[in-house]
């Protein structure tokens, strides 16, 4: 990971490496039980790599047509490029694209193959509602994931659940095109199907753990490189207390990205729930609890 100013993060970076391990050894053992039960093994490899490579390598262009994002240059928007070269700058990184989404959803997400082939989109609905310093915290928190390359690592471990469900559509198709006589195929494919279900459920908690663990270290990230923990506070609470009156449109479009944004798509949850336990990211109140004890640390109140 490229030297910058936010600083080597060894518990994200454990944890990233930790989830895709743990990934990669699911998906081993499921590609051998389905080889050992009769599929084309280099079939089953080459469709994931080829789905793989094509997510990784697009992931900045998919997400902001998911948004419907468009670039904007710094004379289209010259106060969020402002924020975002004097980040930069802080940071000793390089520049993302910088894009806006036409959303009342107040959010942001970056994304993207590498910090040299990064965009970060913000919506309207933010713009209209933060100011100066909120925004440039949000933009920190942002820049943080880009700078740890932890948007690379999500978009990588999120195709996981893409390829559980192509495999099980494999399982399918390889059931129905075997000997209808073979009193055998409807175990394989029950066999494949409840391999193929455990894997994409224990995939899901590992992403989302890892998930909820990045968003706290971006926060953290953001707070110390701005010297402004309450300023990003601010902005969570507000993002938190308008997604309540955000039209179900807006809310909609923004699930597209949900897992890499800076609030998650749903309208207000305060406490960790059994649903929140699944939840890509953390409590509102743990995330306004660590900033709280960074502001403090900082000598600030």
């Amino acid at each position: 990971m490229a030297r910058t100013r936010y600083g080597t993060d060894r518990g994200l970076t454990a944890r990233m490496f930790g989830t895709l391990f743990g990934l990669g050894l699911m998906y081993v053992l499921l590609a051998a039980v389905l080889y050992a039960f009769g599929f084309s093994a280099i079939f089953i490899l080459g469709i994931s790599a080829a789905l793989l490579f094509g997510q990784w390598w697009f992931s900045d262009s998919l997400s902001m047509k998911a948004m419907r994002a468009v670039e904007v240059t710094p004379e289209q928007a010259p106060q969020l490029h402002a924020v975002v070269d004097r980040l930069c700058a802080m940071a000793d990184m390089p520049k993302p694209r910088v894009g806006i989404a036409d959303s009342d959803a107040p959010n942001a997400f970056a994304t993207g193959r590498s910090p040299n082939r990064s965009v970060v989109v913000v919506t309207t609905g933010l713009l209209r509602r933060l100011n100066r310093d909120e925004l440039e915290g949000v933009l920190a928190h942002e820049l943080s994931h880009v700078a740890h390359r932890d948007v690379t690592v999500m978009t990588v471990a999120s195709f996981t659940a893409i390829l559980a469900g192509f495999m099980v559509r494999s399982a399918m198709w390889g059931s129905m095109m075997r000997d209808r006589r073979d009193q055998n195929t409807a175990l394989i494919f029950i066999a494949v199907m409840v391999v193929s279900v455990i894997v994409y459920f224990v995939s899901y908690l590992l992403i989302n753990a890892l998930s909820r663990y990045r968003e706290l270290g971006a926060d953290r990230g953001a707070a110390l490189l701005t010297g402004q923990p309450t300023a990003l506070a601010s902005a969570l609470t507000k993002i938190s207390g308008d997604m309540a009156t955000i039209p179900t449109r807006d809310i909609r479009q923004m699930e597209a990205v949900s897992a890499f944004a800076f609030a998650p798509a749903v309208a207000g949850k305060r406490e960790f729930t059994l649903e929140q336990w699944f939840s890509t990211h953390p409590p509102l109140e743990k995330r306004l609890a660590q900033l709280a004890k960074i502001a403090g640390e900082l000598g600030q109140r």
